[in-house]
Protein backbone atom coordinates (compact mmCIF):
# COMPACT_ATOMS: atom_id res chain seq x y z
CA UNK A 1 0.00 0.00 0.00
CA UNK A 2 0.73 3.31 -0.72
CA UNK A 3 3.20 5.09 2.30
CA UNK A 4 0.81 8.64 1.67
CA UNK A 5 -2.05 6.55 2.67
CA UNK A 6 -1.06 4.20 5.18
CA UNK A 7 -0.05 7.61 6.80
CA UNK A 8 -3.56 9.33 6.76
CA UNK A 9 -5.00 5.71 7.85
CA UNK A 10 -2.58 6.03 10.90
CA UNK A 11 -3.19 9.47 11.65
CA UNK A 12 -6.98 9.22 11.13
CA UNK A 13 -6.74 6.63 13.69
CA UNK A 14 -5.39 8.39 16.38
CA UNK A 15 -7.15 11.34 15.74
CA UNK A 16 -10.63 8.85 15.99
CA UNK A 17 -8.54 7.30 19.11
CA UNK A 18 -8.06 11.11 20.12
CA UNK A 19 -12.21 11.41 20.42
CA UNK A 20 -13.35 8.17 21.88
CA UNK A 21 -10.34 8.88 24.84
CA UNK A 22 -11.78 12.67 25.35
CA UNK A 23 -15.48 10.93 25.11
CA UNK A 24 -14.84 8.66 27.94
CA UNK A 25 -12.91 11.70 29.38
CA UNK A 26 -16.41 13.45 29.98
CA UNK A 27 -18.30 11.05 30.41
CA UNK A 28 -16.36 10.38 33.73
CA UNK A 29 -17.01 13.88 35.08
CA UNK A 30 -20.62 13.35 34.79
CA UNK A 31 -21.41 11.59 37.94
CA UNK A 32 -24.19 8.79 38.37
CA UNK A 33 -25.20 8.93 42.30
CA UNK A 34 -22.23 7.04 43.62
CA UNK A 35 -19.31 9.03 44.98
CA UNK A 36 -15.94 8.82 43.48
CA UNK A 37 -12.74 10.58 43.32
CA UNK A 38 -13.12 11.78 39.68
CA UNK A 39 -15.86 14.13 40.71
CA UNK A 40 -13.29 16.47 41.85
CA UNK A 41 -11.16 16.05 38.95
CA UNK A 42 -11.95 19.15 37.52
CA UNK A 43 -11.07 20.90 41.14
CA UNK A 44 -8.40 23.41 41.06
CA UNK A 45 -6.86 25.15 44.40
CA UNK A 46 -4.53 27.93 44.95
CA UNK A 47 -1.65 26.69 45.92
CA UNK A 48 0.85 29.07 46.74
CA UNK A 49 0.16 31.67 44.07
CA UNK A 50 -0.45 28.85 41.18
CA UNK A 51 -3.73 27.25 40.25
CA UNK A 52 -2.96 23.24 40.88
CA UNK A 53 -5.30 20.33 40.33
CA UNK A 54 -6.70 19.22 43.63
CA UNK A 55 -5.35 15.42 43.11
CA UNK A 56 -2.18 17.55 43.56
CA UNK A 57 -2.18 18.85 47.13
CA UNK A 58 -4.38 16.28 48.59
CA UNK A 59 -5.52 12.59 48.92
CA UNK A 60 -9.33 12.15 47.87
CA UNK A 61 -10.95 9.04 48.62
CA UNK A 62 -14.71 7.86 48.89
CA UNK A 63 -15.10 5.53 52.17
CA UNK A 64 -18.96 4.89 51.17
CA UNK A 65 -21.14 5.12 47.66
CA UNK A 66 -22.29 8.48 49.32
CA UNK A 67 -19.19 10.24 50.52
CA UNK A 68 -16.02 11.69 49.42
CA UNK A 69 -13.29 12.92 51.85
CA UNK A 70 -10.14 15.28 51.00
CA UNK A 71 -7.15 15.18 53.25
CA UNK A 72 -4.86 17.78 52.41
CA UNK A 73 -1.42 17.41 52.59
CA UNK A 74 -0.76 20.53 54.67
CA UNK A 75 -3.07 21.77 56.78
CA UNK A 76 -2.83 25.50 55.82
CA UNK A 77 -4.60 24.72 52.46
CA UNK A 78 -8.06 23.23 54.07
CA UNK A 79 -9.78 27.02 53.09
CA UNK A 80 -7.94 26.87 49.99
CA UNK A 81 -9.39 23.36 49.30
CA UNK A 82 -12.97 24.04 50.16
CA UNK A 83 -12.88 27.13 48.20
CA UNK A 84 -11.79 25.39 45.42
CA UNK A 85 -14.50 22.89 45.43
CA UNK A 86 -17.02 25.74 45.96
CA UNK A 87 -15.66 27.75 42.99
CA UNK A 88 -15.79 24.37 40.68
CA UNK A 89 -19.78 24.78 41.04
CA UNK A 90 -19.90 20.79 41.24
CA UNK A 91 -23.15 21.33 43.29
CA UNK A 92 -21.49 19.99 46.50
CA UNK A 93 -21.31 21.21 50.04
CA UNK A 94 -18.07 20.25 51.43
CA UNK A 95 -17.53 20.15 55.29
CA UNK A 96 -14.21 21.03 57.09
CA UNK A 97 -13.79 19.49 60.44
CA UNK A 98 -10.42 20.74 60.35
CA UNK A 99 -8.52 17.48 59.62
CA UNK A 100 -10.07 17.10 56.35
CA UNK A 101 -13.37 18.64 54.04
CA UNK A 102 -16.19 15.64 53.91
CA UNK A 103 -18.79 16.11 50.57
CA UNK A 104 -22.21 13.74 51.06
CA UNK A 105 -22.59 13.23 47.84
CA UNK A 106 -26.80 13.36 47.52
CA UNK A 107 -29.04 11.18 45.69
CA UNK A 108 -30.01 11.93 42.20
CA UNK A 109 -33.70 12.30 41.62
CA UNK A 110 -35.44 10.92 38.27
CA UNK A 111 -35.26 14.09 36.67
CA UNK A 112 -31.53 15.18 37.69
CA UNK A 113 -31.05 11.34 35.99
CA UNK A 114 -32.85 12.57 33.13
CA UNK A 115 -30.64 15.34 32.49
CA UNK A 116 -27.27 13.85 33.04
CA UNK A 117 -28.52 11.31 30.22
CA UNK A 118 -29.00 14.02 27.82
CA UNK A 119 -25.74 15.21 28.61
CA UNK A 120 -23.92 12.47 28.21
CA UNK A 121 -25.92 11.97 24.89
CA UNK A 122 -24.93 15.07 23.72
CA UNK A 123 -21.13 14.66 24.65
CA UNK A 124 -21.78 11.20 22.82
CA UNK A 125 -22.81 13.65 19.26
CA UNK A 126 -20.03 15.68 19.21
CA UNK A 127 -17.32 12.40 19.67
CA UNK A 128 -19.44 11.49 16.77
CA UNK A 129 -19.34 14.63 14.93
CA UNK A 130 -15.28 14.82 15.64
CA UNK A 131 -15.30 10.77 14.43
CA UNK A 132 -17.37 11.92 10.53
CA UNK A 133 -14.67 15.05 10.69
CA UNK A 134 -12.05 12.78 10.62
CA UNK A 135 -13.31 10.77 8.02
CA UNK A 136 -14.24 13.72 5.75
CA UNK A 137 -10.22 15.29 6.57
CA UNK A 138 -8.99 11.39 5.47
CA UNK A 139 -10.66 11.08 2.33
CA UNK A 140 -9.90 14.64 1.25
CA UNK A 141 -6.50 13.92 1.81
CA UNK A 142 -6.76 10.58 -0.39
CA UNK A 143 -8.50 12.43 -2.78
CA UNK A 144 -5.32 14.82 -3.18
CA UNK A 145 -3.15 11.98 -3.84
CA UNK A 146 -1.76 12.19 -7.13
CA UNK A 147 0.40 9.05 -7.50
CA UNK A 148 -2.36 6.63 -6.25
CA UNK A 149 -4.47 4.98 -8.79
CA UNK A 150 -8.27 5.13 -8.60
CA UNK A 151 -8.78 2.03 -7.43
CA UNK A 152 -5.95 2.25 -4.14
CA UNK A 153 -7.93 5.49 -3.85
CA UNK A 154 -11.60 3.84 -3.48
CA UNK A 155 -10.08 1.05 -1.09
CA UNK A 156 -8.57 3.56 1.36
CA UNK A 157 -12.13 5.35 1.24
CA UNK A 158 -13.41 1.99 2.22
CA UNK A 159 -10.87 1.48 5.34
CA UNK A 160 -11.60 4.74 6.30
CA UNK A 161 -15.54 4.13 6.21
CA UNK A 162 -15.02 1.00 7.93
CA UNK A 163 -13.11 2.46 10.99
CA UNK A 164 -15.54 5.26 11.49
CA UNK A 165 -18.23 2.47 11.30
CA UNK A 166 -15.77 0.70 14.26
CA UNK A 167 -15.01 3.81 16.23
CA UNK A 168 -19.16 4.83 16.10
CA UNK A 169 -20.12 1.73 17.61
CA UNK A 170 -17.36 2.02 20.08
CA UNK A 171 -19.13 5.28 21.11
CA UNK A 172 -22.61 4.08 21.03
CA UNK A 173 -21.60 1.13 23.29
CA UNK A 174 -19.63 3.36 25.71
CA UNK A 175 -22.82 5.50 25.96
CA UNK A 176 -25.12 2.60 26.42
CA UNK A 177 -23.16 1.53 29.40
CA UNK A 178 -22.59 5.38 30.52
CA UNK A 179 -26.87 5.38 30.82
CA UNK A 180 -27.15 2.24 32.33
CA UNK A 181 -25.40 3.68 35.36
CA UNK A 182 -26.80 7.34 35.55
CA UNK A 183 -30.44 5.00 35.48
CA UNK A 184 -29.70 2.68 37.78
CA UNK A 185 -30.58 3.65 41.31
Amino acid sequence: MNEDIQFILDSTKEGMDNSLKHLEKQLNNIRAGKASPSMLGSVMVDYYGSQTPLSQVANVNTPDGRTITVQPWEKTMLQEIERGIMYANLGFNPMNNGETIIINVPPLTEERRIDLAKQARAETEDAKVAIRSARKEANSEIKKLDDASEDIQKNAEIDVQQMTDSYVKRIDDVLDVKEKEIMTV
